[in-house]
């Protein structure tokens, strides 16, 4: 389990923070992010609901009330975290309640999880900047971080590792 609002001095001196996105299925949220400069780590997993390390069949239940995300490590020096945020926004429908395209319920929500208010203000600015984009109001709400649980191994780098699989163009119907 990790949570915290800390910053995190990794063995290289070089600092690094935490940022936490629900925007439908994990898988796609991870893929987004994972060659974006100044990222150093994704994983993927639950955070938001009241069950202690919940697995991926709890969460797609819908009972846990949990949301599947995706938590970013990265180097502030290299990518801010209003970047990360508006790559976010770009990535999925902020607009849509309770789902992103085929994937339907809570665990599919659009949340940001906040890990320090310094966070919570900064995405609240970029999304009420970015509003004038989109025809109806961005539901997307901002939380204070909660216990992340990683998900199981093979949800982790998913689409990566179909990908080197040769598996991607099934995947995508190809």
């Amino acid at each position: 389990m990790e949570t915290g609002s800390e910053t995190v001095q990794s063995g290289s001196d070089t600092t690094t923070e935490k940022a936490t996105f629900g925007a439908g299925c994990f898988w796609q949220v991870e893929a987004a992010f994972q060659d974006l400069p100044g990222v150093v780590e994704t994983a993927v997993g639950y955070e938001g609901g009241d069950v202690d390390n919940p697995t991926y069949e709890q969460v797609c239940s819908g009972t846990t009330g949990h949301v599947e995300v995706c938590q970013v490590t990265f180097d502030p020096s290299k990518v801010t975290y209003e970047d990360l945020v508006e790559k976010y926004l770009e990535i999925h429908d902020p607009t849509q309640l309770n789902r992103q395209g085929p994937d339907v319920g809570y665990q599919y929500r659009s949340v940001i999880f906040a890990h320090s208010d310094e966070q919570a203000d900064a995405a609240q600015h970029v999304i009420e900047r970015a509003q004038g984009r989109f025809r109806s109001p961005i539901v997307s709400t901002i939380e204070p971080a909660k216990p992340f649980w990683r998900a199981e191994e093979h949800h982790q780098c998913y689409l990566q590792k179909r990908r080197s699989s040769g598996l991607m163009g099934t995947l995508l119907g190809r």
